[in-house]
C-alpha cells in the first residue's frame, strides 16, 4: 500500500511530542496523520471503526487513561492494526508489554524510545508492512485447471532452504517450500499464486503429499552430502492440522521411503495453528508420533511466552520482521533475548528467519545458544541440484580459516 493511503494515529499527552512525531512522519511521506492528546479520545474513534487507523503510536505514561489500558481496550474491540509504544522503557517493561499485547490480541510492532529518531520510525513502519497489517495488492492465482494439470504432470517441486547452526555452521534442517516448475519456463511459480486455489478446491493435501514424496526420495542423497543426520521441515495449513488422514498419509509416505517421523518437522504458522481444540489435539498427536513441531512466524500472531512453555514445540521460528535490522532495534533485541531464555529453559531450537545481511548475521552469531539461522544472505530456496552446488561453496567458505 502506498504511503499516501496509510492512516496513522499518534496518542500522547505532550503537545510537543505530537507535533514532533507528526512532522517526522510527514517528512517520511505519510500525510494521513491524526493526533490525540488523550487515549480516551483516540479510543472513541477506533471504537466506532476498528479500521480507522492502520497503525497507532501511543505513549504509556499518560494521566487518567494510560497506554496499557488503551492497548487492552483496543484488544477487546478487535483492533487489527499495529501498535507501537512511544516511551523510554527498560528491557523487562518492553518484554512484559509485548507479552501483554499478545494476550490482548494486539500486534505490538515496536518501541520508539524518546527522543525518537527517524530510523526508529522507519523500522516500525517496515514491520507494519511485513506483518501484513496493511493489505497488499491482489495476486494473480492459477486457475483450477492449471493447478490440476501441474499436479497430474508431477510439476509440484520441493525447493529447499537450509537452517544453519550459528556456532557450528552445520545444516541442521532443510525447510521444504512448494514451487510449480513448468518445462520451458525460467521462473518457478511461487506458492502464493497456487496454494489459495488448492485450498479452494480442497486439494492442498495432494500438493503436500507430492512435495513430501519427492523430498523423502532426496533425503538419502542429501544425507551423504551433509555427512550427518538432518531434518526436513514442511508447513501444514490450519485445515490440514484438523485432518487425521493428512498425518496418516504422511507417515505412510515416510515409511515407504525408509524414513521416520523424527526426521521430519511440521511447521505451523502462529497466526492460525492454535485456534481450535482440534488443532491442539493434532499438534499433540503429531508430537507423540515423533515429529518435531515448529511454531512458524513467531511475532505475527498472539502466542505469548507463557504458552510457549506449555505447548509441545521443539522449534520456535522468529518472524523475519524481528530479525531485519536487529543489530539496531532495541525492541527486537529484547524479544529475541526473551525467546533465547525460553529456548534454554524448554530445550527447544530457536530459528531466526530472514537473515539478509552480514550485520544481522554477526549479531545473531553472538547469541549464547546455537540459534539456527535462515535467510537469503545464507541461501535462497533452491531445487536439490542447486542446493548441492550451494553446499560445496558454503562448506569451503566456513571451513577456510580467517
Amino acid at each position: 500500500m502506498h504511503k499516501n493511503l496509510i492512516r496513522i494515529a499518534i496518542v500522547d499527552d505532550s503537545k510537543t511530542m505530537l507535533l514532533t512525531l507528526k512532522a517526522m512522519l510527514n517528512g517520511l511521506g505519510y500525510p494521513n496523520i491524526e493526533t490525540f492528546s488523550s487515549a480516551r479520545l483516540a479510543f472513541g474513534i477506533v471504537e466506532k471503526d476498528v479500521n480507522a487507523f492502520h497503525c497507532i503510536l501511543t505513549d504509556l505514561n499518560m494521566p487518567e487513561y494510560d497506554g496499557m489500558a488503551f492497548i487492552r481496550q483496543l484488544g477487546e474491540i478487535g483492533y487489527p492494526g499495529g501498535v507501537a509504544i512511544v516511551s523510554e522503557m527498560d528491557e523487562r517493561v518492553i518484554a512484559l508489554a509485548a507479552d501483554l499485547a499478545k494476550i490482548h490480541h494486539i500486534r505490538l510492532i515496536g518501541n520508539l524510545s524518546k527522543p525518537v529518531s527517524i530510523k526508529q520510525i522507519e523500522m516500525v513502519l517496515d514491520r507494519l508492512s511485513t506483518l501484513n497489517v496493511i493489505k497488499q495488492q491482489t495476486l494473480q492465482y492459477l486457475s483450477e485447471q492449471e493447478l490440476i494439470d501441474a499436479i497430474e504432470n508431477q510439476q509440484i517441486e520441493p525447493y529447499y532452504q537450509p537452517k544453519i547452526n550459528s556456532i557450528t555452521n552445520r545444516v541442521e534442517s532443510l525447510e521444504i517450500l512448494a514451487r510449480i516448475v513448468k518445462p520451458g519456463h525460467i521462473d518457478a511459480i511461487l506458492p502464493q499464486h497456487f496454494l489459495p486455489t488448492a485450498v479452494a478446491l480442497g486439494i492442498e493435501n495432494i500438493v503436500t503429499f507430492q512435495l513430501v514424496e519427492k523430498a523423502a526420495r532426496h533425503y538419502s542423497e542429501l544425507k551423504v552430502l551433509f555427512d550427518h543426520d538432518f531434518k526436513l521441515a514442511i508447513n501444514l495449513s490450519p485445515k490440514q492440522m484438523q485432518d487425521y488422514f493428512c498425518a496418516q498419509q504422511m507417515a505412510t509416505i515416510l515409511c515407504v521411503n525408509g524414513l521416520e517421523p523424527n526426521q521430519f518437522i511440521i511447521e505451523v504458522t502462529e497466526e492460525y495453528a492454535l485456534r481450535t481444540p482440534e488443532q491442539l489435539e493434532t499438534l499433540n498427536r503429531l508430537r507423540m508420533s515423533g515429529y518435531g513441531i515448529a511454531l512458524d512466524d513467531f511475532g505475527t500472531g498472539f502466542t505469548n511466552l507463557n504458552q510457549l512453555r506449555t505447548l509441545p514445540f521443539t522449534e520456535i521460528k522468529i518472524d523475519r520482521s524481528f530479525i531485519s535490522s536487529i543489530r539496531d532495534d532495541k525492541f527486537s533485541q529484547v524479544i529475541v533475548k526473551s525467546l533465547i531464555d525460553v529456548a534454554k529453559e524448554q530445550k527447544v531450537e530457536l530459528v531466526a528467519e530472514g537473515v539478509e545481511d552480514v550485520e544481522d548475521l554477526e549479531y545473531l552469531q553472538k547469541s549464547e545458544i546455537g540459534i539456527l539461522l535462515q535467510g537469503f544472505f545464507i541461501c535462497r530456496p533452491k531445487p536439490i541440484k542447486e542446493v548441492i552446488r550451494w553446499y560445496a561453496k558454503w562448506k569451503q567458505m566456513t571451513e577456510t580459516p580467517l
